[in-house]
């Protein structure tokens, strides 16, 4: 039932977005500025409703207009890692990238390399992350947990100003694999990520690059993804740095990159040790003749109203007293 009651929505709205537009078009030239059609959790359909034939996704209105990011502040260190070149996503009906599961896009060339983060925010260990990328005058992608972000706006934001690539990494980091979850409820992981990483940055939209926790990828969550127009982020090496110390880690990367020339790296920028050999790493990377390559997304993610609200219901702490300030508080000194 649930399922026909998805897809007589999704109709429904395609029918409405298709109207809108047409009206606007003869309006004003602004119409390409319209948000993208985003699919909206299912809801239960009524007991008579009759069964609807299946819908395509179809193609996304322009993005949201938001202000752009930031620029990479200007290189000044001549020795740099640097970025060798920056692909734009198109993250319509949701590709999948990293070898370790998506095998269709291999965009990399030898000798390049993607570096991504994730569970941040985390307080000393990100901005740690964010200096030694700023040294070497390179880039990376930011799998950001919803909660994480509502802790420490200030440093998503920080992440955001050095131009680098925000995506989300659910709203707790729940594995999604998980059967005791319902549907709606690995949705609502999903989604609330979203809407807390556009809560933590202001109201702006992070990128429709999306990483499952623990690289658990359940089939129909990933379908989901597909009709939200999210891609899907695995690796290619790991460095496994959420579970060994020291410079382990970095030298599973180095190694990795012997075997396979190139690839999608992953760390934690929430690991304080990670923080601390990155700079090591990064100059190991220029020392073996690696370029980074940054990712962006063509279009932003538009998050869904029902999670905007539930995120800053949840921020929302609840009151003792609806006294006024000046009955609560009374100068008796200056």
């Amino acid at each position: 039932m649930a399922g026909r009651g998805f897809r007589e929505n999704f109709r429904e709205n395609n029918m409405r977005i298709a109207a809108g537009l047409i009206v606007a078009s003869t309006i004003s030239l602004l119409a390409s500025s319209a948000a993208w059609s985003q699919v909206p959790a299912a809801k239960p359909a009524a007991a008579a409703a009759a069964p609807a034939p299946a819908a395509a996704v179809a193609p996304p209105p322009a993005a949201a207009a938001q202000p752009p990011q930031p620029a990479r502040a200007a290189c000044t260190n001549p020795n740099a890692l640097g970025v060798a070149r920056t692909v734009e996503i198109d993250t319509t009906e949701g590709p999948g990238f990293g070898f370790e599961h998506f095998k269709e896009l291999d965009f990399l060339k030898e000798k390049e390399v993607v570096l991504t983060f994730d569970d941040g925010p985390w307080l000393n260990n990100t901005p740690a992350v964010l200096k030694a990328l700023a040294e070497e005058c390179t880039t990376g992608i930011f799998f950001t947990i919803g909660k994480h972000a509502t802790y420490y706006p200030e440093i998503i934001k920080q992440v955001y100003a050095a131009g680098h690539t925000i995506g989300t990494h659910t709203w707790s980091h729940v594995a999604l694999v998980n059967k005791k979850l319902s549907e709606d409820q690995r949705k609502e992981e999903i989604e609330k990520g979203i809407s807390a990483v556009k809560w933590a940055l202001g109201g702006v939209s992070p990128a429709p690059f999306f990483r499952f926790p623990a690289l658990q990828h359940p089939p129909e969550m990933l379908a989901y993804l597909g009709q939200r127009n999210v891609a899907s982020f695995s690796c290619d090496i790991d460095s496994f740095d959420f579970k060994y110390r020291g410079t382990k880690p970095m030298d599973l990367i180095m190694h990795g990159l012997e075997k396979k020339g190139k690839g999608i790296l992953l760390m934690h920028d929430y690991q304080k040790h990670t923080a601390e050999f990155l700079p090591e790493l990064l100059k190991k990377l220029k020392a073996g003749g690696y370029k980074v390559v940054a990712m962006r997304a063509k279009a932003p993610v538009q998050s869904l109203p029902q999670y905007d609200e539930a995120v800053i219901k949840e921020l929302k702490l609840p009151t003792m007293s609806s006294r006024p300030l000046s009955s609560v508080v009374t100068d008796v000194s200056q």
